[in-house]
């Protein structure tokens, strides 16, 4: 097994992704260790323009579509670029404007960025690296961007309070948009790889794909935005307190996620699920008798692990997808995980006005429905069919 990881560490494509997803992890964690502190200390945003501005993070996400847009006239290779100096961009920019619309604005730019690159990103990796390989290389992605965002917490938390938010925004941001150039003259070899289908593809078939990468998105919002609110605003964790929080989280996923891909070739996606979401409920649940702000840290770096799981929902689609398929259907998976996703944190926020205790119920139900829905896997069965209908 070492030979082989070996042997996948030297093809382009590999240094080409790593470089990107650490950029891309490194200037996403500096925003998002800085934008809750900066809304609430700054720009004095409420729970619902928190909601609001969240919610519009989102709509990048639900138009990841036009990702088969865009390449009718690009490579992956160049919108996986692209997507990463966009990104960059708007994490600079964000410090910047310490308004509500200003947030909006600059806030809708990186999530282009980030929204696009990650539509790419899964596409190229299920393109160029086999059933068996994928998960491996996946899980080592999900370590680098655990590192990238590591590394980046350490420079917030060497630099909180010493230096103005629209610095440490500009620093993260700085890290995406090198990248971002440097990719661009080092482009990946495309030669042997399975021509795309062009345009929007959905199939019946994969219906199941579809349905757990929108609750998957649902659910995920309740961590990004109320789990990271309830710590912020109830509980008043400062900058640097959240800033160390993170990278307790990415220290931990820089060393796990490389198992998950071992642990998905040995067990399979559908039993490491059915952990998953179980895990998910008890901790939504456990969300809303919290009122310990150790307690709160506790299942907000539990929740954080649980979601390196979700790599299963990918991998499972690699096995009972045409090959062909695998880049439009990408864009649709983003598209469709953040249909509920864009509405979650403007009505979550609403209710949070209500009682801070009902977001946390919503996720509970999604990891609930997440859990049922799980146990249709059954790649083998499906991969059959599609075998059947590709020429």
């Amino acid at each position: 097994m070492s030979t082989s990881f070996s042997d996948l560490r030297q093809r382009p494509i590999y240094v080409f992704l790593m470089v990107l997803t650490f950029a891309q992890a490194a200037a996403f964690l500096g925003w998002n260790a800085l934008y809750t502190n900066f809304a609430v200390e700054v720009a004095h945003l409420n729970g619902q323009q928190n909601g609001i501005v969240q919610s519009i993070r989102e709509l990048p996400g639900l138009l990841s579509a036009g990702v088969i847009i865009f390449l009718l006239f690009l490579s992956e290779n160049a919108l996986c670029s692209l997507a990463i100096l966009v990104c960059g961009i708007g994490v600079m920019a964000t410090g910047w404007f310490p308004t509500l619309w200003g947030q909006i604005i600059w806030t809708l730019t990186l999530s282009f960025g980030f929204h696009y690159f990650e539509a790419v990103n899964q596409s190229l990796t299920l393109q160029y690296f086999d059933k068996t390989e994928a998960p491996l290389v996946i899980s080592r992605l999900r370590a680098v961007t655990a590192k990238g965002s590591f590394a980046m917490g350490l420079i917030i938390v060497a630099l909180a309070g010493r230096f103005d938010y629209r610095i440490l925004f500009g620093l993260a941001g700085l890290v995406a948009v090198a990248a971002g150039i440097w990719s661009f003259f080092h482009p990946p070899d495309r030669t042997g790889l399975p021509l795309q289908r062009r345009g929007l593809i959905l199939k019946k078939r994969y219906w199941l794909f579809y349905v757990l990468s929108t609750l998957s998105g649902a659910r995920r919002q309740i961590f990004n935005v109320f789990a990271i609110f309830l710590l912020v605003q109830h509980f008043k964790f400062s900058l640097f307190q959240m800033s160390l929080l993170l990278l307790v989280n990415n220290l931990i996923n820089w060393i796990l996620n490389p198992y998950i891909g071992l642990a998905i070739n040995a067990i399979g996606e559908k039993k490491l699920l059915f952990y998953k979401y179980i895990a998910v409920i008890v901790m939504c649940l456990a969300y809303t008798v919290c009122n310990s702000a150790a307690l709160a840290a506790v299942l907000y770096v539990i929740d954080q692990i649980s979601f390196c799981f979700t790599v299963s929902v990918r991998t499972y689609f690699q096995k009972m997808a045409d090959p062909k398929d695998i880049a439009p259907s990408m864009a649709v998976g983003v598209t469709v995980n953040h249909i509920v996703a864009v509405i979650v944190p403007f009505i979550g926020g609403l209710l949070w006005m209500i009682d801070r205790r009902i977001p946390f119920f919503m996720g509970a139900g999604f990891a609930l429905g997440s859990l049922i829905m799980s146990r249709f896997i059954n790649y083998e069965k499906s991969f059959r069919a599609t075998e059947g209908r590709i020429s």
